[in-house]
């Protein structure tokens, strides 16, 4: 669609990609983005949890801070209570796609990427106009504003972290079906 567009649209939609980009890139936080934005935590450790900081790992024993370091922002902290002590839980998630692109049908109903194609058992529909001719394929179900182009996303914990007294007591790594 974009090549049909005229030069002034083109490059509007440039931009605005562009700059969708760029704020998607600028959100992002790295281990060394951190470590270099606070130096004064990091040169604070032992030499052992610069070593995991480095490497995105954590230890048992860890700082919450150490932590931070290693793997960022959480997406969820949790108030807990194990063995009598007040603890913290930090979850970390990724998000994953609910189903393949577009129509969450599958190949039976529809074309996998929007109902488009061969789609219902090959039906398709004849329509005159003006002494031509069209043929449609697809579902007739597919509804375009309800089933969008952009599959939704899930958030899926993949990482958690609990810390008792500011110190990691436990830590696990999600496995499962999502990667």
């Amino acid at each position: 669609m974009i090549f049909w567009m005229n030069s002034q649209m083109r490059s509007r939609a440039l931009m605005l990609g562009l700059a969708a980009g760029a704020l998607t890139l600028t959100g992002c936080s790295t281990v060394e983005s951190r470590i270099s934005e606070h130096p004064e935590i990091y040169h604070n450790l032992s030499a052992r949890d610069q070593a995991f900081v480095n490497e995105g790992r954590i230890r048992s024993g860890m700082s919450s801070d150490a932590v931070w370091l290693a793997w960022g922002n959480p997406e969820r902290r949790f108030a807990g209570n194990m063995r009598g002590r007040e603890t913290e839980t930090w979850v970390y998630v990724r998000y994953e796609t609910a189903y393949p692109y577009g129509y969450p049908y599958g190949y039976p109903y529809g074309y996998p990427y929007g109902g488009f194609g061969f789609g219902y058992a090959g039906i398709g529909i004849t329509h005159a106009y003006h002494g031509r001719h069209f043929a449609f394929y697809g579902d007739p179900f597919f509804d375009p504003f309800f089933y969008s182009y952009i599959p939704p996303s899930i958030p899926v914990p993949y990482k958690t972290v609990t810390f008792a007294n500011g110190r990691v007591v436990s830590f696990q790594y999600m496995i499962g079906p999502y990667r």
